[in-house]
């Protein structure tokens, strides 16, 4: 890790974390019966794919879940230097009439969430929409917040927040950039 770079959470924190956000979301919802849970590409789809497997495990259920892209949603995507990287939605489930958790590593401007509302909606109307981030940075431009946040974080506006996982980038950390 270079000067500029700070850790958020370790490879233990993380686990912990979402353990307890795991138990944060079964505190509401029970035995999770009709919910449930969309990641955001990429690493939130990682992160749900975590909290799922903690979830049935606690709760003896089975949850859906499922891969959601918002690149072709975002509000600046004509304006990037570089095209968006496209993945792929996968939702294998009915979405309406039930509630829907979306899981995402970095909650920071909204915009991302508001894309995923978006596209969602182009899937069907769900009951309710919760929202759990690993990480709240702050800095919003749209009126969005998280129900379920692993850990919040005081950022100034030049510096990045980067999650890693290992599905994706071989590690469990999180850390602030400058």
């Amino acid at each position: 890790m270079g000067s500029n770079t700070k850790t958020v959470l370790t490879e233990k924190e993380m686990g912990r974390t979402l353990e307890r956000l795991a138990y944060e979301v079964l505190e509401r919802h029970g035995d999770c019966e009709h919910l449930a849970i969309i990641g955001i590409q990429r690493r939130g789809v990682d992160l749900a794919a975590r909290l799922k497997a903690i979830l049935e495990e606690r709760a003896d259920c089975r949850l859906p879940m499922g891969k959601l892209d918002i690149n072709l949603y975002r509000d600046d995507w004509t304006t990037l230097d570089v095209q968006p990287n496209i993945n792929h939605t996968e939702i294998g489930f009915e979405i309406d009439g039930r509630p829907l958790l979306i899981i995402d590593d970095v909650l920071f401007t909204g915009r991302t969430i508001r894309a995923a509302l978006e596209a969602i909606l182009d899937y069907g109307r769900p009951s309710r929409v919760e929202l759990l981030v690993l990480v709240d940075r702050g800095h919003r431009e749209l009126p969005i917040h998280a129900d379920y946040v692993g850990k919040t974080v005081s950022t100034e506006r030049g510096q990045h927040v980067d999650v890693f996982v290992q599905e994706t980038d071989g590690k469990d950390e999180a850390v602030l950039e400058e």
